[in-house]
């Protein structure tokens, strides 16, 4: 099988951009392994390349969910390694592009999930509504501190998961993941892009400036019509959420805009510190003037 090649790395790092070039040098396809451009019509605040922006590259895997789905880590898992290997039977390069750390590891790592039970997700469901996300996910910080650094502080559904399992397990979330160390699906080969806050900040800021003098406000509009609602998981991204708190009338359209910006560079952090433990990443400089030919030869 033809050995594919991730690009991982913080938000607004260039990972697409590079998934592109990538793709256009080894005669590659794009598979994405971004959480939240899995949902048709999140569009600009996902920064989803629009077809003619794609350099002629097939993209896999974007827009496959309504805006109403419950996220599924092992629904995603199912369709992408379908995806790599249709690809790769074909004789083209799988170039697998995102910084989704739980989607990443979920393709590149062969990843059993752990078991549920309805009983125990209904007993933290229950703890959930009566002291609050922000409360529950502290109580999972004190049992399991690095679920807690990686599962966003706003997100009530995987906290609840994260809680599950470790109630049924008796181990921590995070020993239910296979080890970082073992060799990765497939021999992938992991491209990371390296920022620091100096270089990357006004790329955020730049991107969300952007995103708001697109259309971004009109964009969520349209899908409240279609169904977006704040307790989803495609209402709970960041973006989404401050724009949504925004329409009913919670934020200032400023407050808004700046809140994306803290939530982006919050993001970036715990999406750092989830690449950097892993030593199969050969990470290069996002800021290098010659990238491809650095990502080229850091594969040879």
């Amino acid at each position: 099988m033809v050995a594919p090649v991730a690009v991982v790395g913080p938000t607004a790092s260039g990972k697409s951009a590079l998934g592109i070039a990538l793709a256009q040098e080894l005669g590659g396809e794009v598979v994405n392994v971004d959480s939240m451009q899995l949902y048709r019509g999140m569009d600009i605040g996902t920064a989803k390349l629009a077809p003619e922006e794609r350099g002629g590259i097939p993209h896999h895997l974007l827009d496959i969910w309504d805006v109403t789905r419950t996220a599924s880590v092992a629904d995603y898992q199912r369709r992408a390694v379908a995806a790599v290997e249709e690809i790769a039977a074909r004789g083209k390069v799988p170039i697998l592009v995102g910084g989704s750390m739980l989607y990443v590891q979920s393709l590149i790592d062969d990843w059993s999930f752990p078991p549920t039970d309805p009983a125990v997700r209904a007993r933290y469901e229950a703890r959930l509504a009566s002291i609050g996300v922000d409360a529950l996910h502290a109580e999972l910080a004190q049992v399991d501190p690095a679920a807690a650094r990686v599962i966003e502080d706003k997100d009530p559904r995987r906290t609840v998961r994260a809680l599950e399992v470790i109630a049924l397990t008796g181990r921590p979330f995070q020993a239910s993941q296979p080890p970082k160390d073992a060799p990765p699906r497939w021999g992938t080969r992991i491209v990371g892009l390296r920022t620091d806050a100096a270089w990357l900040n006004p790329r955020i800021e730049l991107r969300t400036r952007q995103m708001f003098g697109a259309g971004f406000v009109d964009e969520v509009r349209g899908l409240v019509d279609a169904g977006l609602t704040r307790d989803s998981t495609a209402g709970r991204a960041i973006g989404y959420a401050q724009v949504l708190a925004h329409l009913e009338g919670e934020l200032s359209l400023a407050d808004a805009h700046e809140q994306t910006i803290t939530g982006t560079r919050r993001y970036v952090r715990r999406q750092r510190s989830w690449f950097n433990r892993d030593p199969r990443v050969q990470w290069l400089d996002a800021w290098e003037p010659l990238l491809v030919d650095a990502a080229l030869h850091s594969l040879s």
